[in-house]
């Protein structure tokens, strides 16, 4: 966690000496970046790249609330080590065993956990989650294929209606 928050930090120092670029700009800036400090070679690349996916999603929805004419102002550094709080695992670098209740995470390791239902559908991603009272969730993202509801008899059953 801390050092996820380091390097949002790092990206948005770098975002806001530099406002021109993009995206991929500091999406390709994690790889220098991991040469400056080693200890983020200990964390799984995905979760680093969702940190810069994080950091664009925060500058984009700043923007929105600028543009519908709210008051903003520049986004924060997360200066408390207790400020990141998700470990975001989308795609791979996950594996979960529900007969023994355990979840696997690249670069973390094997960890049992209590699923509170079966999980029904593919996974396509977990959330590693810490609150302040310093309990750890897993969210599982799934996709599921849906399913139909059942033919009621009223309007909107039909088609057009």
């Amino acid at each position: 966690m801390e050092l996820c928050r380091w390097l949002y930090n790092q990206l948005l120092k770098v975002k806001r000496e530099n406002p021109a670029l993009k995206e991929y700009d500091t999406q390709r800036l994690i790889v220098e970046l991991k040469k400056e400090n080693p200890e983020l070679n200990k964390v799984y690349s995905k979760v680093l790249q969702m940190v810069n996916h994080q950091l664009w999603s925060n500058l984009k929805a700043l923007n929105e609330l600028k543009r519908r004419g709210h008051k903003v102002g520049k986004l924060r550094y997360k200066t408390s080590p207790n400020s990141w709080k998700t470990l975001n695992y989308n795609q791979s670098g996950f594996k979960l065993d529900e007969e023994r209740k355990r979840l696997h995470l690249s670069k973390i390791g094997e960890i049992p956990i209590k699923l509170h239902c079966g999980i029904r559908g593919k996974i396509k991603g977990v959330i590693i989650k810490r609150t302040k009272s310093g309990k750890w969730y897993a969210i599982f993202q799934v996709e599921e294929e849906p399913k139909p509801l059942p033919k009621t008899g009223k309007v909107g059953d039909r088609p057009w209606g």
